[in-house]
């Protein structure tokens, strides 16, 4: 079987892609060397709740030039912590995952806008349950769900602004 050469390029910038960010999303740094990585990933905040978001790029693709489903579920393991950083009512904790269900419900292609947002449900002294969706080019590409341990406080030079959205 011939593999189709330009399905398996490996280049890692395409000219007639898209590299724009939507307006008001900033570079964050966040999860360590594993996730940083994976990214760039951008943040806005919009005044209730982290939008986190990525443009797909050709390393973060499939054969088919589709974004990976391991990505799309890196993407989503840092979303809930990314969200409770802001929207949590309680001191900043390192957040170990315990569970996440990922329901894949569309593609994301080369270039396509990867978005998503989400919602702390419920958090007790030893976890915090959240649940989520995430769009490409504003379309549904996966729904979310988990439940994170709360673990220990984190440091940090600005405790109210931790991915600094807010100046």
């Amino acid at each position: 079987m011939e593999l189709n050469s330009k399905i398996y390029a490996t280049t890692a910038i395409h000219p007639e892609l898209d590299a724009s960010v939507p307006p008001g999303f900033r570079a964050v740094a966040i999860g360590g060397e594993f996730v940083a990585r994976s990214g760039p990933f951008y943040a806005q905040w919009t005044g209730e709740r982290i939008l986190l978001g990525f443009r797909v790029e050709a390393r973060h693709t499939n054969p088919l030039q589709i974004c990976h489903g391991g990505m799309l579920a890196t993407f989503a393991d840092m979303l809930v912590p990314c969200a409770a950083m802001y929207q949590g009512d309680f001191d900043r904790r390192f957040l170990p995952t315990i569970s996440l269900q990922i329901d894949y419900m569309g593609a994301a292609p080369l270039g396509a806008w990867v978005q998503g947002q989400a919602d702390i449900l419920r958090t007790t002294r030893n976890m915090l349950f959240a649940q989520g969706l995430v769009t490409a080019d504003g379309e549904p590409a996966m729904r979310i769900s988990g439940i994170f341990k709360m673990g220990p406080l984190l440091e940090s030079a600005h405790p109210t602004d931790p991915l600094g959205l807010l100046s």
